[in-house]
């Protein structure tokens, strides 16, 4: 288990294979984490369906309208939706889409990223300075590594549970 250094910029999320520690980037992309973190608190997260995982390049969740596993769920809505919060502007930085970083998915305008990110399987460096970076696994990449592939996944795998570490 790797060492939480801020349990409140540290997210964890359960999948059925085990847990994955995040440690989120607030001094990176302030607003993203605040959004995943106010999320998280609201169980927004818990039962979030893996909607698009594409092998060798990245897992994406987080579509807390349509994609819980748990109510009214229908897979060809998942991704398409995102909270009742306003969208997000884009927090762009230096740091590259490498392997275990956390990404803001949004559509074609770099300022609609709401709830929904992708966890990178691979550095995806022609991602960089188009999508906003704002955590990274610290632990439980395996875990990651074994979600159903799919777009979308015949059997979807879900988050069971995403806490901020501070609450656990």
């Amino acid at each position: 288990m790797a060492e939480i250094k801020d349990p409140e910029n540290t997210i964890i999320i359960e999948l059925k294979d085990g847990p994955v520690t995040v440690e989120l980037l607030p001094d990176v992309a302030p607003k993203h984490v605040e959004r995943m973190k106010t999320l998280a608190r609201a169980g927004a997260y818990d039962n979030v369906v893996f909607h698009r995982v594409i092998d060798g390049f990245m897992a994406q969740t987080g579509d807390v309208r349509n994609g819980n596993a748990e109510k009214d769920f229908n897979i060809r809505s998942a991704g398409t939706g995102g909270s009742d919060h306003p969208d997000l502007p884009a927090e762009f930085s230096k740091l590259p889409h490498d392997r275990g970083t956390i990404g803001a998915a949004r559509s074609s305008s770099p300022n609609s990223a709401n709830s929904q990110f992708f966890i990178n399987f691979a550095d995806n460096n022609f991602l960089n300075g188009q999508y906003t970076v704002y955590g990274r696994v610290i632990d439980g990449m395996e875990h990651v590594d074994k979600i159903a592939r799919g777009e979308p996944p015949a059997d979807p795998d879900r988050m069971l549970s995403v806490k901020v570490a501070a609450d656990a």
